[in-house]
């Protein structure tokens, strides 16, 4: 029996399509609502305020505002703009 099946038929050639996964947003950056802040599998980043997590783990914006992790990054929360103008500390002239 061959072992060789002939004919150029190759053995490989099969590779799974890339799944672009990863922080898309990141500290500091502004979010509007529904905007995707974060393609996982698991749960690696969890979510916190202002944040929603989908079917698939993707972590997204409820609200407008900026985001923010903490939990030493592991946690990703967006802090509204209305709540971070009060917070502003003014500046002196």
């Amino acid at each position: 029996m061959a072992h060789k099946k002939g004919q150029g038929s190759s053995r490989n050639g099969r590779d799974s399509n890339p799944k672009m996964r990863g922080i898309k947003l990141f500290g500091g950056q502004y979010a509007k609502p529904g905007s995707i802040i974060c393609r996982q599998t698991g749960t690696k980043w969890r979510p916190g305020k202002g944040v929603g997590i989908g079917r698939d783990w993707t972590i997204f914006s409820m609200i407008e505002g900026t985001v923010f992790f903490d939990q030493d990054g592991r946690r990703i929360n967006v802090v509204p703009i209305e709540f971070e103008e009060a917070n502003a500390e003014p500046a002196t002239a």
